[in-house]
């Protein structure tokens, strides 16, 4: 790994702190939790937030200049991301993985006509878009998904059912895994149709999380007719494609924000524990799970610029990420557990803004080690694809 910077590079970095010290309104300038149970202008700030990174050409700084990036590196593509997080910026939209997720599969396997359609529209926030593809019974073993469509001329009419599905409720548009041929093999017949969500017989139905929160759904689809033109690549490639997003969501999504988050997190125990509970520090063992964090944040650290290493040499996420999904899963579950412990009794209180965000990063971060690939799932990947271990 190169932990050095070039000219070119420091000079994009320079023109990033440039543009969001100008850009980015002092009001915004927040550690957002983005959590719409404690915010109801999260997702109007979001939404203003991302237009103004498309109108200063920072929406997708790594697509191609004439679909509306940068050409950025992968490099340039962190150093922006340290900018974001050094001036305390909004994070982007919500759903807006999208970005990176069907996003990027669009650009390589769609259509120019659906290149033309969704991607200004998803770069701008116009329209905001949720993943279809975890069903009750087929969310880790996702090829055993149900959700069907069935061919009638030159539309799908779709029958099925999603859950966990982020955003669902607010969300224009779905990015939805179904299978297409029912009598092929479990991992063949499967198809990537982008749907609009205010098609009839699309119902949604949100479920209230132990945070407060709401952002994922159930989504029921009732002879839902999508047009065929809107499959993404061929007839039963959607499983190779669904793995491509996966990738991401495991691998650059994880490295940029989560990483950051953790980031975050971490420093805010530091400084609650020099604070107002200065005097834990003086018990041996807090201070060692405070080493262990620090360890734990700084090799996430490692592990994403080896990451982004690969990234660079090859131009897409390997197998590797499914360690940095393990790593950064759980090693946010250790530190929340250790900001409550920090706390004591008052984290179980909140009163004030702080002390309620911990408690929801708390509860929250018990989700981690499931979205995006279980960590079992993510271990079995480890052993089998990376070291080679017999199933």
């Amino acid at each position: 790994m190169d932990f050095t910077f070039s000219d070119t590079e420091l000079a994009f970095a320079d023109a990033a702190r440039v543009w969001l010290d100008a850009n980015v309104p002092a009001a915004w300038r927040r550690d957002h939790a983005w959590s719409r149970a404690e915010d109801p202008l999260w997702l109007t700030i979001a939404r203003q937030w991302q237009r103004k990174l498309y109108d200063g050409g920072w929406a997708a700084i790594a697509w191609p200049r004439e679909h509306g990036g940068r050409g950025a590196t992968v490099i340039e593509r962190w150093l922006f991301e340290e900018q974001l997080d050094r001036i305390g910026a909004p994070r982007p939209i919500a759903s807006s993985g999208a970005v990176d997720l069907i996003g990027s599969a669009i650009l390589r396997h769609g259509s120019e006509a659906q290149r033309q359609r969704f991607l200004t529209r998803l770069l701008s926030g116009e329209d905001l878009w949720c993943q279809g593809f975890s069903e009750p019974g087929a969310g880790s073993d996702l090829a055993s998904l149900r959700t069907r469509a069935e061919r009638r001329g030159d539309q799908f009419v779709v029958n099925g059912q999603k859950v966990w599905t982020s955003h669902a409720d607010i969300a224009d548009w779905c990015f939805l895994l179904c299978r297409t041929e029912a009598d092929a093999p479990k991992h063949k017949g499967i198809s990537l149709l982008l749907v609009d969500m205010r098609t009839p017989g699309i119902s949604v139905q949100p479920l209230r999380q132990m945070t407060g929160d709401a952002e994922f759904c159930e989504v029921f689809f009732e002879d839902v007719r999508v047009p065929a033109d809107l499959m993404v690549g061929l007839p039963g490639a959607g499983w190779q494609i669904a793995m491509g997003i996966l990738a991401h969501e495991r691998g650059p999504v994880w490295t940029f924000t989560f990483q950051r988050r953790i980031r975050r997190s971490f420093e805010a125990v530091v400084r609650e524990m020099r604070g107002s509970r200065a005097g834990a520090l003086r018990d041996p063992l807090v201070r060692q799970r405070m080493a262990q964090s620090f360890i734990d944040v700084e090799l996430l650290r490692l592990v994403g610029y080896r990451s982004l290493t690969r990234l660079l040499r090859t131009g897409q996420p390997g197998v590797e990420s499914s360690i940095e999904k393990v790593l950064g899963s759980e090693t946010d579950q250790r530190l929340q557990e250790l900001a409550m412990a920090a706390l004591g009794a008052r984290g179980m209180l909140g009163g004030n803004a702080y002390l309620e965000h911990v408690g929801r990063e708390f509860l929250y971060s018990r989700s981690e080690t499931i979205m995006g690939g279980t960590s079992e799932i993510q271990r079995n990947v480890i052993a089998q694809r990376i070291l080679g271990l017999p199933r």
